[in-house]
């Protein structure tokens, strides 16, 4: 009799700046779900955007994933985190591979594109299509050369206009054509590393992580990752994107909105139970925000729930006001 494997899932903050209320939110329900479900959690550092790690952050975040009460499984019993950026040796047998049977090309491109192939992307920042033009007209299989400077170059993954269906715990079906949407998908970079779509892949690969959960501004980057996966032969996750939460600006969250960042919230004092009453309150798990505890949290965060309350927060977006900040603060 076949024993069942065990589902994984993975916490994987990015270095470039401060935790944020929003971040806080998919990283407690992440953890919630897991703890709840019997998942294994195991951590990732995202550190491969290298112009916008920043000194410090690293340690940063994971203080900041401590003060929330979350805990994973890591690699071993020490529960060390796997650190992108000290192992290029798994991405780069991904793109020699992919090169050896054609499906890659070196091309050149701008800094913009190169920087917003080693992040990840989302919907607000605007996308150019690879123009189909620029590619090689017949694919050439090629081997990677240190000596013609391969590795310090861009390599595109041929994407030709076709229909991909991404399957979402949370949001359902979806369909979308990364050919038509992205054309050529960056898979490396000047930089000389992997571009983010390539790294998650290999990571949740060699991480055993069977179920993704993230923000919904990354859907369309599922199906990206679907194809790169069938191209090495890797299975890819079940997909959980969780709504995001806005700022009173109208655009997501993030590292711009200074006051709202972790730390900040727990250097003015705020309690971390608030922080967690007030994520569980704006997924619907609580009729009107109150302290919860990280455990508590855990009891309510069954998948059946966790399914109903994303499709709802997702037809009323969160948005973080002064209001919820006063609250925060026991005004």
């Amino acid at each position: 009799m076949t024993t069942p494997r065990q589902r994984v899932t993975r916490l994987a903050p990015t270095p470039s700046g401060a935790l944020h209320i929003g971040n806080a939110r998919t990283f407690l329900a992440t953890w919630a779900l897991a703890r709840h479900e019997g998942w294994k959690i195991v951590l990732r550092i995202e550190d491969l955007d290298l112009g916008r790690v920043k000194p410090g952050a690293r340690e940063a975040c994971l203080a900041d994933l401590r003060w929330l009460g979350l805990d994973w499984d890591g690699r071993g019993s020490d529960g060390e985190p796997l650190v992108q950026s000290a192992d290029l040796a798994p991405y780069r047998a991904a793109l020699e591979s992919l090169a050896a049977r054609g499906l890659t090309f070196r091309c050149d491109a701008s800094r913009s594109e190169i920087r917003n192939a080693a992040s990840a992307p989302h919907a607000e920042d605007g996308e150019t299509r690879y123009p189909p033009a620029l590619r090689p007209p017949e694919p050439q299989r090629r081997t990677i050369d240190d000596r013609s400077g391969d590795w310090l170059a861009n390599h595109r993954l041929r994407v030709d206009p076709a229909a991909e269906t991404v399957s979402d715990e949370l949001l359902g079906t979806h369909t979308f054509d990364p050919g038509l949407e992205a054309g050529d998908l960056v898979v490396w970079t000047k930089l000389g590393v992997p571009a983010y779509q390539l790294a998650v892949v290999i990571d949740d690969a060699r991480q055993g992580v069977t179920d993704v959960v993230r923000g919904d501004d990354l859907l369309a980057s599922a199906a990206r990752q679907q194809i790169i996966a069938r191209h090495l032969g890797l299975s890819h996750a079940r997909w959980w994107h969780l709504p995001l939460v806005y700022g009173a600006d109208g655009k997501r969250l993030a590292k711009r909105h200074g006051s709202h960042s972790l730390a900040a919230l727990r250097e003015s004092g705020v309690e971390v139970e608030r922080v967690i009453g007030w994520c569980a309150w704006s997924l619907g798990f609580l009729p009107e925000r109150a302290p919860l505890s990280a455990r508590e949290l855990v009891a309510l965060a069954a998948a059946k729930s966790m399914r109903e309350k994303a499709r709802a927060a997702r037809s009323n977006p969160t948005v973080f006001t002064d209001a919820d900040l006063d609250w925060l603060q026991g005004a």
